[in-house]
């Protein structure tokens, strides 16, 4: 699933106060192939518009739209994918309202929940803390390379590692068996964002 070898995680908050639809599709015009839609602040209403403002820019770019937590807000918007958390419905439920329509991620904090994710049918987990971020503080310490070596070495799914991550790490997660690299300030609080989605691409082209 090579979109998914750099996803950015939208937090508005952390966009300098420039739009995020804008600043999304500035990325994506970078070549950003994954952005997953993370806004926990807002009602069901908001996210959908949201979703749906961005819904076309992904859709000509040939990126993934995936919506976190909120199956219904993917499913009405178009999305491709859901990513569940622990505040979700559980991966059985999501599956069952959802059908083939979209992929599911697993945000997952453990070895233990990694297997669980695979077991119950997740496309793709994504593990961390693996940096210290303050966006990842509430999660406990940083994971660290070993623990993300561990889940990749276990489970078949992809696993794209959070927290922490900047241009110059993604070679030792990736050396330590991730597929890809999920990241919400190291783009979004960026200068140009753009220019940071960019040296994430030419730094994953060279792990």
């Amino acid at each position: 699933m090579d979109q998914l070898r750099l996803c950015l995680v939208t937090d508005r908050g952390q966009a300098r106060g420039r739009d995020l639809v804008t600043v999304v599709g500035d990325c994506l015009a970078a070549g950003l192939p994954a952005v997953q839609v993370r806004e926990k602040d807002l009602a069901a209403a908001e996210l959908a518009v949201l979703c749906r403002r961005l819904r076309a820019p992904t859709r000509e770019r040939g990126a993934l739209l995936i919506v976190n937590d909120r199956v219904d807000v993917a499913l009405a918007t178009g999305a491709d994918a859901v990513q569940r958390t622990a505040a979700s419905l559980p991966l059985e439920d999501i599956r069952a309202i959802a059908g083939g329509r979209l992929r599911v991620g697993a945000s997952v904090h453990s070895l233990e929940d990694a297997v669980e994710a695979e077991a119950k049918g997740a496309d793709w987990v994504v593990f961390g803390p693996v940096y210290d971020t303050p966006s990842k503080r509430r999660y406990g310490a940083p994971q660290g390379l070993d623990a993300l070596a561990k889940v990749a070495g276990r489970v078949r799914l992809p696993v794209i590692a959070i927290g922490g991550l900047t241009p110059a790490r993604v070679s030792e997660v990736r050396a330590a068996g991730a597929s890809g690299v999920a990241v919400i300030a190291a783009i979004l609080d960026a200068p140009s964002p753009a220019d940071a989605v960019q040296r994430f691409l030419d730094a994953l082209a060279s792990a």
